[in-house]
């Protein structure tokens, strides 16, 4: 299964048609990059891109 990532917040999740973190429906396999979130309270990467769940993000959204 393709993995896909939100639109809206860029989690990345390999099952499901919606967006565990935010609840959107508009997710895309267009995406490139991604960083994994361990420590979200602490992590640079993380307030980088504004998240706060520790989990995997892509980095950009291709379309």
């Amino acid at each position: 299964m393709e993995e896909k990532a939100c639109r809206n917040c860029k989690i990345i999740i390999s099952h499901g048609d919606k967006c565990p973190i935010c609840g959107e429906k508009d997710l895309t396999g267009k995406w490139s990059g991604y960083v994994i979130v361990l420590n979200a309270e602490k992590s640079s990467a993380a307030h980088m891109l504004n998240v706060k769940m520790n989990s995997t993000y892509a980095i950009s959204i291709n379309d």
